[in-house]
């Protein structure tokens, strides 16, 4: 047998790659890359995608006289990035009332609803709605016909506190025996909007501003640079790409799925957004207190004045129903403390507030029937809400509901 020799062994060398797949290489792990990133963006975009328009063709959008409506007789399918494909038929009032405008059936107990996207059903069924189920669970709580005429206006900064204040006597209208003004935190943080959003302008385009691009994008980095050598259309263009790009939508729908991480990220957010959250307010949000403060007054006092009871009712955002359902959060923190200051708000006129906050306290991880990333809740979350606000409604607060239910009771004794 031939015995290597050491010396020999040692000149060998390590072959050598060739030249070009020093090239090769680095473009096939680039490639893939690209490949897995193109993937993924494919994959969420056939899961978030959206309609272009949303409701812009289905609302009125030029009349600051009374804010966004809806268009009579209209009819649009819209989708949100996390949302399904949505139906919305507006009557000759424009309402999305399930029914047309004018007299209520004989017999029958009429709550007429205001208030913005969450009281019109926005991203859900009417049929699932609040709008639709509460009637139905008000109906078979009390043994009366209840019927429920849905006034509200969503998206665009439809159905804001002054909006609903300017366009009271679409409710009146509707001869209501009980009025329900839905309000949410995003009605207390634009209480005085009438203009449509931006966004809303552009997709029908009637956009007003002198710059195309985003007024948050003009200010970034990427925006002034791009404002510096004066290329504002490449810079309308990539900030078009960047709020395309659904794998960010992806990862955050995902991501929030986490309570306690979706809860500490949402707290990071500016003072602006989550100041109500504070056990201490700030200027800014205890100026919109005082400006919703005159709305309601407005409000109230044509209620009282047509002999119709108002009830109101705050419906915790995402955030808040994730905190109070854990019974812990942050010093300096309070979820509860704008649910107080709207019930001091209401009862002051001389309204009804009913609360529904505590019962968050008894439901595990409520924040998951609320949209991870858009906050609106699904139609889970508003078979939910419709659940809470008619056991409230009917636990007497409601002078006529509190009778019907005890004659119905007594009507069962007898049977």
């Amino acid at each position: 047998m031939t015995e290597s020799n050491p010396a020999e062994a040692g000149n060998m060398r390590e072959p050598q790659l060739p030249r070009r797949d020093w090239i090769l290489l680095p473009m096939l792990s680039l490639l893939t890359t690209v490949l897995l990133i193109l993937g993924t963006e494919l994959i969420a975009r056939l899961e978030f995608s959206d309609s272009a328009t949303g409701l812009a063709p289905c609302l009125i959008l030029n009349d600051i006289s009374t804010g966004v409506r809806g268009v009579p007789n209209s009819e649009c399918w819209a989708k949100a990035t996390e949302s399904s494909w949505t139906e919305y038929k507006f009557n000759s009032c424009g309402h999305r009332a399930g029914m047309e405008c004018g007299p209520k059936d004989p017999g029958s107990y009429r709550v007429v609803m205001t208030g913005s996207s969450m009281a019109m059903g926005l991203y859900v069924a009417r049929e699932k709605s609040i709008a639709g189920r509460l009637p139905w669970e008000l109906s078979r709580l009390t043994g009366r016909k209840i019927e429920l005429y849905n006034a509200s206006i969503g998206a665009a900064y439809g159905g804001t506190p002054h909006s609903v204040a300017l366009r009271f006597n679409e409710v009146l209208a509707a001869k209501p025996d009980m009025i329900l003004w839905l309000l949410t935190t995003w009605d207390l943080d634009h209480v005085s909007d009438l203009r449509p959003q931006e966004e809303y302008l552009r997709a029908v385009g009637r956009s007003t501003s002198a710059h195309s691009v985003s007024a948050s994008f003009q200010t970034s980095a990427l925006g002034r640079a791009a404002a510096k050598v004066g290329a504002e259309s490449i810079a309308d263009l990539l900030y078009e790409q960047l709020k395309a790009f659904r794998f960010r939508v992806l990862l955050t729908h995902y991501l929030f799925m986490s309570q306690s991480l979706y809860v500490k990220s949402y707290l990071k957010n500016e003072d602006d957004a989550v100041g109500f959250l504070k056990a201490d307010w700030g200027p800014d949000w205890r100026e919109r207190i005082n400006e919703f403060d005159g709305y309601a007054a407005n409000i109230e006092e044509q209620s009282k004045a047509a002999g119709i009871p108002l009830v109101v009712v705050l419906v915790p955002n995402r955030a808040q129903a994730a905190m109070i359902s854990m019974g812990e959060w942050p010093e300096g923190y309070d979820p509860y403390k704008i649910d107080n200051e709207l019930r001091a708000v209401i009862m002051s006129h001389g309204g009804i507030y009913v609360d529904i906050f505590p019962a968050f306290r008894t439901i595990p991880n409520p924040e998951n029937l609320y949209l991870p990333v858009d906050g609106h809740p699904d139609a889970e979350g508003h078979a939910m809400i419709s659940g809470l606000l008619a056991k409230v409604l009917t636990s007497g607060v409601v002078p006529d509901l509190r009778a019907a239910t005890q004659q119905q009771a007594a009507l069962e004794k007898t049977k």
